[in-house]
């Protein structure tokens, strides 16, 4: 009884103070266009963690980041949001695949606020910082 007693407080104390992991399992491919009107000029990464590869720079910071954020970081916008009306640049990105078992489908813009500010959850770490020219 107190051999088991001791052998379930050393599995308890190994899993609290286990290391979290600092990278998630994610497979993304990002498309970048620097200007929505030429749409034949545009740019594509992918990205996988778990381990870290593929062609996307920093792709150690942006595992890192998923770990933390998840599939919310991709949310889109609540339906009758108020924005502000400010124009952010004619930069676009399109960001598909999965994230911790969740499939992702986001587009981005910087047409307004809201959208500016959806721009910068994912930026400089997955896309351009962007912005007006």
């Amino acid at each position: 009884m107190r051999a088991s007693l001791v052998a379930a407080l050393l599995t308890v104390t190994a899993v609290a103070t286990a290391p979290a992991a600092t990278t998630t399992t994610a497979a993304l491919r990002v498309t970048y266009w620097e200007d929505v009107a030429k749409p034949t000029e545009s740019v594509t990464w992918t990205l996988r963690c778990d381990p870290v590869r593929g062609s996307l720079p920093r792709a150690a910071d942006a595992c890192a980041r998923l770990a933390a954020g998840g599939a919310k970081l991709f949310a889109r916008l609540p339906r009758n949001t108020v924005c502000t009306e400010i124009y952010g640049g004619p930069q676009r990105a399109r960001v598909v695949g999965t994230v911790k078992g969740r499939r992702i489908f986001a587009t981005f813009a910087r047409s307004n606020g809201c959208e500016i500010d959806r721009w910068r959850r994912i930026s400089p770490w997955l896309v351009p910082p962007g912005g007006v020219r």
